[in-house]
């Protein structure tokens, strides 16, 4: 029950304020420069849903497969590699930028787009320097050889080297 919890927590706290908080005050501050997709910017919606399920999804494969939570403090305590996790290594942050990109096309706003790469570079450079060294020193051999199965974030794109 405990690790529920914090899934629900951390939740509300880190993705909730990444997806929700930042991009209201961003939009709010009148930061705008929006752009015209007409129609199109309905796939923004599609993409916010999608999204949503990809983070929701990976968040209880951590708290319920890996018996942990999403939040660094209360990692898993087995290594998640199911599902979404087999042709993507980070699901859970493909999940939260999947909905900012589709804020950004709903809302034609390019604050949220150039948010959302902020978000990406971010995510990209924690995973590469702590997320991925810890899991290596945690899981050893079963997750280099996830990470040689298992593409860090494109499914389908070759590995260019040895840690990625």
């Amino acid at each position: 029950m405990r690790v529920i919890f914090g899934t629900v927590i951390f939740t509300i706290l880190v993705p909730g304020s990444v997806t929700v908080l930042v991009p209201y005050l961003l939009l709010a501050s009148g930061l705008g420069c929006f752009y015209d997709i007409g129609g199109f910017r309905f796939i923004g919606i599609v993409l916010i849903i999608l999204g949503a399920a990809f983070y929701f999804w990976t968040a209880s494969d951590f708290t319920f497969a890996g018996k942990g939570t999403p939040a660094p403090i209360a990692p898993p305590k087995l290594l998640v590699s199911r599902r979404l996790y087999q042709v993507n290594r980070n699901p859970m942050y493909t999940g939260v930028l999947l909905v900012l990109l589709g804020e950004a096309m709903f809302f034609m706003s390019l604050a949220l787009l150039a948010y959302n790469i902020f978000v990406w570079l971010s995510f990209h450079l924690f995973v590469v320097y702590y997320e991925e060294p810890n899991l290596r020193k945690k899981f050893g051999v079963s997750y280099k050889e996830y990470c040689r199965a298992v593409p860090r974030w494109i499914p389908g794109l070759k590995r260019t080297n040895r840690n990625g």
